[in-house]
């Protein structure tokens, strides 16, 4: 059976797909509580990554081992890095690296050791369906009765983690700057990806990931976040996440 993971790293942003889920089953696994059930003709397992890399490749590992997905997605908050990408706007991962890794001198900076490389790259066919599902999902709720999502934009691209909370305009600024000294043209940063990314990679497991930005990783982060969250990003969730499980 083709199972899929579909995973978010709040309650909040996962609410309403957990509303929709048809033959629910919950199963608790690695201290964590799985959804098992259909959503959309798919079959599906619903969980909660929980916040940062760690927590995330356990819930990816757990994923792969127990429930042995076949594939997996993400859907979550992130912020703002690149200019261009605003709030409101989407952002879909093409690749995932860490932006606290630092293993220098022994290895160049942002490189995970013993893989000879920084990104890990996410599925191509998932991440296109993944894409088009964004823009036909977001072009949906600019038509229905809260048009308030009209001028979001989708993008493409590389998105970094990291165990930090991105939530001042210097910080954001400095870390822009050394990513892209290093190479990496980073359009949002956020916190459990790069983990999951690496887990799907080592076990051969397509993955692809959607992110809505609720913030631009600024002094003012901290504000717009769980409100957006809890008014806007369950919503982009439940629609996009509609939209791509009926193209698979």
């Amino acid at each position: 059976m083709t199972r899929t993971a579909i995973v978010s790293a709040l309650a909040e942003e996962q609410f309403g797909l957990l509303e929709l889920l048809q033959q629910p089953q919950k199963v608790s696994h690695a201290g964590r509580d799985f959804w098992q059930g259909q959503l959309h003709g798919q079959a599906v397992v619903l969980a909660l990554s929980r916040i940062g890399k760690v927590a995330a490749a356990t819930t990816a590992t757990a994923l792969i081992e127990r429930f042995k997905v076949s594939r997996m997605v993400f859907t979550g908050v992130a912020g703002g890095m690149a200019d261009g990408v605003h709030v409101g706007d989407v952002v879909v991962a093409t690749e995932f690296l860490q932006h606290d890794l630092d293993a220098s001198p022994i290895f160049p900076r942002y490189e995970v050791p013993l893989y000879g490389q920084a990104r890990f790259r996410c599925d191509e066919a998932l991440t296109a369906l993944l894409f088009e599902a964004s823009q036909a999902g977001l072009t949906g709720l600019a038509r229905g009765p809260r048009g308030a999502w009209s001028d979001a934009a989708v993008h493409r691209g590389l998105i970094a983690s990291g165990d930090r909370f991105v939530s001042g305009a210097t910080e954001s600024r400095a870390l822009r700057l050394a990513l892209q000294d290093g190479g990496h043209a980073v359009l949002a940063v956020e916190m459990e990806g790069a983990a999951v990314a690496q887990v799907c990679f080592d076990y051969g497991v397509p993955f692809a990931a959607v992110r809505t930005i609720s913030d631009r990783a600024d002094d003012q982060a901290h504000v717009d976040f769980p409100v957006f969250v809890k008014d806007v990003a369950s919503r982009y969730a439940q629609a996009i996440v509609h939209r791509w499980l009926k193209s698979l």
